[in-house]
């Protein structure tokens, strides 16, 4: 009783302490952080009134009913908070993009952050290029080019270029501009390409084709059959049989892809249709993507955990997410009308260049698609959640198998590749809630272990990942090395090293040994001189093989790339004399590093800029090898 009357009169006078801090506080335009017990930042939000939107939060005392009349989830939040800090600024529009900017540099447990587009993939296209080609690529820059998406996976971008490829005559290969070939491709020859390396192309019937990509990546594809139809028509006139057969194909194809897609309105403007799922703590945005009047895809963000009520979610949700999208829609449909409504369109008209609405309907055909939208964002959030509850009792039970200290809610992998002690490396992945966390993946390149030696590779990394002090945070629940007891004890000495022992759980994973007759993998622990066995937990021992493979495939693909890299560097790069515009000259006349070596002295000497004695440097230092 004694106890808990302490525990009252610190909670009111931290209570009274925020509230006399309002006092000093302007109300004019800024944005707000709510800090807890170890200065960590809680919370990120902007105000027109900073001491107006605060006083919501912070009542005196003796306004014990003022608490109750929060929010569940704005009450947890209250009870961790023990300081804030305010940033004014000039407008209510620098207020938004310093949120946005501050949510993204501290990551703060109770906002909604959106995570890096980069890796959903995109369409490039190049219209800088005199030929231009359409590419896949996972992120979107500031050079000038056209890019349409993000995609929603690997295989819905591949299968919309694979309707680009059959149907347009745009060039395949990579390259920036064409190379000249001596003879067409098998795409030309399939009638699938121009050709513009090896015929005489029109860069203005090029573009043609290029605008009606553009069309159909745009979902302009009714309008774009609309003027096939009308050119076949005409070239049949003129009995111009074969152009009238190709446009014929072309519109075929078309109307089979629009048959695929769901007519959703039927005054054919662009629109993203956003709807809002809720759950306890959890949040999910489902956005559904309408071009033409045809919902061509969706995309979902889901929120484990968010104080942020819906106005504010939607908020912060289209700032982060048009932010760097490649095309806004004229129209966006919301669940519910923002305060801030006029702010955001004008943010939106500045980033399109054009105007675009906000709408939160009422009634009529609006209401039934975000409807549609909402009820799939409520799928959405009950298999999201599902998932989410099977992880978390696998890992519970990943605990308790291997007796673990703390619940491995993140947990770290490493894995050292090379190949005959070349290029050494090292990779790190990283699991939170059994899930990668890829943003969290670390190379390292071995810089302090001169020959090959996997412990001392292993030493270095966990040292280099550990040793920073508080920079090394966040450290993991659960660290996995893999190997056996050799790497095992290797880690238990770094983290005695480093002072941090017992600080989180280590483990061992090693591979079979068919020769012995093992029939699963091993698993140790600290203590243990024989390994763990998991037979009667084969999806426990299923996610630390994950773990241990994505690990593995990290490492050695890192080291592939380096492996490559230096590959590339010429064996001319080691001769004295030899700079960039010799190498080229060389490269220019024999055309291959194969040709070169097999070049006689005399042979060398032919090439402009290269001397009797550096043929002979060269010969000697290349040829023979």
């Amino acid at each position: 009783m004694v106890n808990q009357s302490k525990v009252e009169q610190q909670a009111k006078a931290k209570q009274q302490a925020l509230y006399d801090k309002l006092g000093s506080v302007p109300g004019s335009p800024g944005v707000y952080l709510m800090k807890g017990q170890g200065g960590e930042i809680l919370y990120v939000g902007k105000a027109r009134n900073l001491r107006k939107r605060l006083a919501s939060y912070f009542k005196p005392p003796e306004a014990n009913s003022g608490l109750h009349q929060q929010s569940m989830k704005t009450t947890v939040l209250i009870r961790k908070i023990v300081d804030f800090e305010v940033i004014l600024t000039d407008s209510e529009k620098e207020a938004l993009i310093l949120e946005s900017n501050l949510i993204k540099r501290h990551r703060p447990r109770y906002n909604v952050e959106l995570k890096d587009d980069k890796r959903y993939p995109v369409l490039r296209l190049n219209i800088k290029d005199p030929y231009p080609t359409l590419t896949i690529v996972r992120k979107i820059q500031n050079d000038g080019a056209l890019y349409f998406g993000p995609y929603t996976s690997a295989q819905a971008v591949r299968e919309t270029l694979k309707i680009i490829n059959k149907t347009f005559r745009l060039r395949k290969c990579r390259a920036q501009h064409p190379k000249k070939r001596t003879r067409p491709c098998l795409h030309c020859q399939m009638d699938g390409c121009l050709a513009p390396c090896c015929r005489d192309v029109d860069p203005r019937n090029y573009q043609d084709i290029v605008n009606e990509v553009v069309q159909f990546l745009k979902g302009r594809t009714p309008d774009l059959i609309d003027a096939f139809k009308a050119r076949m028509e005409a070239a049949a006139e003129v009995q111009n049989f074969e152009q009238a057969a190709i446009l014929r194909n072309k519109m075929f194809a078309l109307q089979k892809t629009l048959e695929k897609q769901v007519l959703v309105s039927s005054d054919f403007v662009d629109r993203d249709i956003i709807g809002v799922a809720s759950f306890g703590t959890a949040k999910l945005v489902m956005i559904l993507f309408t071009r033409g009047g045809k919902l061509i895809g969706s995309r979902q963000f889901a929120f484990e955990e968010t104080i942020a009520e819906d106005a504010e979610l939607l908020r912060t949700f289209i700032y982060q997410y048009y932010e760097k999208q490649p095309f806004i829609p004229k129209e966006i449909i919301i669940p519910l009308a923002l305060a801030e409504e006029n702010l955001i369109e004008e943010w939106l008209r500045e980033k399109k260049g054009a105007k675009v609405t906000l709408t939160a309907p009422q009634r009529g055909e609006k209401v039934r698609m975000l409807q549609m939208a909402v009820k799939n964002a409520e799928n959405a959030l009950k298999d999201w959640l599902v998932d989410k509850t099977a992880n978390r009792d696998l890992l519970a039970r990943l605990q308790r198998k291997l007796k673990l200290a703390r619940f491995p809610t993140r947990i770290e992998c490493f894995d050292n590749s090379n190949l005959a002690g070349a290029e050494p490396v090292a990779g790190m992945v990283v699991f939170e809630n059994g899930q990668p966390r890829k943003q969290a993946y670390r190379k390292y390149k071995i810089k302090q272990v001169g020959e090959q030696n996997d412990y001392a590779y292993m030493q270095e990394v966990l040292t280099r990942r550990l040793g920073k002090g508080d920079e090394s945070k966040p450290l993991p629940d659960l660290l996995m090395v893999d190997g056996g007891k050799g790497q095992l004890n290797i880690a238990l000495a770094v983290l005695a090293n480093l002072r941090l022992t017992d600080t989180f759980d280590v483990i061992g994973i090693a591979k079979k040994d068919d020769a012995k007759g093992e029939l699963q993998d091993k698993i140790y622990r600290p203590g243990r001189s024989n390994p763990l066995i998991l037979n009667r937990d084969p999806d426990v021992l299923l996610l630390l093989q994950r773990i241990r493979d994505e690990a593995h495939r990290f490492a050695i693909t890192f080291q592939r790339s380096r492996r490559r890299k230096q590959s590339l560097r010429s064996s001319l790069d080691t001769i004295a004399g030899i700079g960039p515009k010799r190498k080229a000259l060389l490269l220019k006349h024999f055309g291959s590093i194969a040709k070169i070596r097999r070049a006689t002295v005399d042979q060398l000497n032919q090439v402009e800029g290269i001397s009797k004695q550096m043929a002979e440097t060269i010969h000697m230092s290349i040829a023979r090898k």
